[in-house]
């Protein structure tokens, strides 16, 4: 039986959309003979408005001015479909930098006057965390769960945040902190379904960084705090489009 095609939506509000766009359609071009990227047909799509988001099955939310983002996605009646897509209907989506402060349910550091988050992590992130722009660095980040034996992985960090909590259910119903934005409640949650998942921190090599927690999982939901559109690898792009798969024919069981 033939299997549907999964049609994969990159929010294309502002920052790297474009270079998502590319990494994912040069992992299915570039997939292992018979492996579920090859045997799978994948409609790579920029979400802009309501119609396109909801035909998506996945979708990215790149990295760029998480405030900004989150501005354009509530004056163009995004939001709340967007909180839909990912905490209610979980489908998967995967934040990178900007697209992880955006998926968190809290949010340290907040630009005077806050900002929107869609929330589902069940975390707290740090804006901003290792400075500005000038701050910037690369590091050989250990991902093993993108296959055995890989090589690290050359991580961009770009004004990245970092998860500095994992949240507890008391958390989410103590005082907000000065400084902290945090996403609106929803009758159903995803972390109601699935556990945090630590699954890359910075390496020793770090320094006082080191052991920053930089990956997460939850579910449906994937973050990250660096910018694996910006380098030629696209490993990361890959494994995540394997997990869309997995996740489609488990909802097709």
């Amino acid at each position: 039986m033939t299997q549907p095609k999964i049609t994969v939506g990159i929010l294309a509000l502002q920052g790297a959309f474009m270079e998502h766009k590319f990494h994912l359609q040069k992992a299915i071009r570039h997939a292992r003979p018979g492996s579920p990227l090859d045997t799978t047909k994948f409609d790579i799509i920029e979400v802009r408005t309501q119609e396109q988001l909801a035909s998506a099955d996945a979708l990215v939310i790149p990295g760029g001015e998480s405030t900004a983002i989150s501005l354009i996605a509530e004056r163009t009646g995004l939001l709340e479909p967007l909180r839909q897509f990912v905490r209610v209907d979980r489908k998967p989506v995967w934040g990178t930098c900007a697209g992880l402060i955006l998926l968190s349910d809290e949010a340290s550091r907040a630009k005077k006057g806050g900002q929107e988050l869609i929330g589902g992590l069940h975390v707290r992130c740090q804006r901003n965390h290792f400075g500005r722009q000038t701050e910037s660095f690369v590091c050989n980040l250990p991902l093993p769960f993108v296959g055995d034996d890989e090589p690290p992985f050359s991580a961009v960090f770009i004004r990245a945040p970092i998860v500095e909590k994992v949240l507890t259910g008391a958390d989410a119903t103590a005082d907000i902190a000065e400084g902290v934005v945090r996403a609106p409640k929803l009758e159903v949650d995803s972390y109601k379904h699935a556990q945090i998942e630590v699954i890359s921190s910075l390496p020793p090599t770090q320094g006082k960084e080191a052991g920053d927690i930089v990956a997460v999982r939850q579910g449906n939901i994937f973050g990250t705090s660096f910018h694996p559109e910006l380098t030629p690898d696209v490993r990361l792009h890959g494994w995540w489009l394997q997990e869309c798969v997995l996740r489609r024919n488990e909802l097709r069981k």
